[in-house]
């Protein structure tokens, strides 16, 4: 019995699971380069020093600071390092605290004002330069120098311009019939004092900030609203005011994080006082830590840890409504 040949079966190989094979091997994938060593290398080499800058001086202190807050430290504990762990009971000390609320709406209102009135003045003054009239670098220049100086230097000069016995305002109101007010003595007026040379330290920040801003606005734009017929008002409003939006929400962020945690200026003007009156978080963490002759350092770094935290709320929202403009 003959035997036919059969036709070579050509179909594709089947799996144990039933499925067929693919009948053509899949294109292999084109090979990442790789860097050179060298590159590598020079990479780490510039990330070293930024990395080790921000362990050290961020995130090491940071973490020292949580956990003083989590912790009884004294002073001998504190040489020792064997404080023993009490978790969440500084917060809850300051919170008991009958400082806590006044120091709350001591820095709210300090911070607040401060803001308010930097931005509008820093805002008035860039506007104002960006004229470019005769004289404009110069007057610019001059407006820089309560910024320029070292803390101490312009504390003390308001300390003595607002003293109630020598003070030059005092002898300024005299001179026109007004009583003198007891600026730093006063529990009425000391938180009034200090906000306002605040004010005066922080105007030109805003102002150097607020002026590079105008300075990236086309002029353009101006020219054709005023043949338009828009007058200043309404080119600033319609124009400038828009269009300064990102430079005012960095510089507004900039001043609140800066604000929160001003020290110097309350402490060599009032220290705080009288009667806790000027009081706000960041001097009642340092007399909870440093103004005592028995430092509390857990509860002052459980006051320091709310103005950090209070600080990283608003970068966050900052990054969020940054977002939402970029997407929008």
């Amino acid at each position: 019995m003959k035997q036919t040949a059969h036709p070579p079966d050509h179909r594709p190989a089947r799996t144990p699971t039933g499925t067929a094979a693919a009948a053509a091997p899949a294109p292999a994938r084109a090979a990442t380069p790789r860097r050179p060593a060298s590159q590598q290398w020079a990479a780490w080499a510039f990330l070293t020093p930024v990395t080790l800058y921000l362990v050290l001086f961020y995130a090491y202190p940071l973490y020292r600071n949580l956990d003083l807050s989590l912790r009884d430290y004294t002073v001998r504990s504190f040489v020792q390092g064997n404080a023993p762990f009490t978790g969440l009971e500084n917060y809850g000390k300051i919170l008991d605290d009958p400082t806590f609320a006044p120091a709350l709406l001591h820095t709210v209102v300090f911070t607040a004002v401060c803001l308010v009135f930097q931005y509008a003045i820093g805002l008035a003054l860039a506007v104002f330069f960006h004229q470019h009239f005769r004289l404009s670098a110069t007057l610019r220049a001059l407006f820089l120098v309560p910024w320029l100086l070292p803390l101490i230097v312009s504390a003390s000069t308001w300390s003595w311009m607002l003293n109630s016995d020598s003070g030059i305002v005092n002898a300024l109101m005299g001179t026109v019939g007004v009583d003198p007010v007891n600026w730093l003595t006063s529990p009425s007026w000391s938180l009034t004092s200090v906000i306002i040379a605040n004010i005066w330290i922080g105007v030109p920040f805003n102002l150097v900030v607020l002026h590079s801003g105008l300075q990236s606005i086309p002029a353009g734009l101006y020219e054709a609203a005023a043949l338009d017929g828009a007058n200043a008002w309404q080119r600033f409003w319609r124009i400038t005011f828009p269009l300064l939006r990102p430079v005012s929400a960095i510089t507004l962020l900039l001043g609140l994080v800066y604000t929160l945690k001003v020290f110097d200026i309350i402490w060599i003007m009032t220290k705080g006082g009288p009667a806790d009156s000027s009081t706000t978080f960041a001097t009642w963490s340092y007399q909870l830590g440093f103004g005592n002759l028995l430092p509390a350092f857990g509860p002052g770094a459980a006051v320091g840890n709310l103005l950090v935290v209070a600080a990283l709320v608003f970068g966050l929202v900052y990054i969020r409504v940054q977002r939402k403009q970029a997407l929008s």
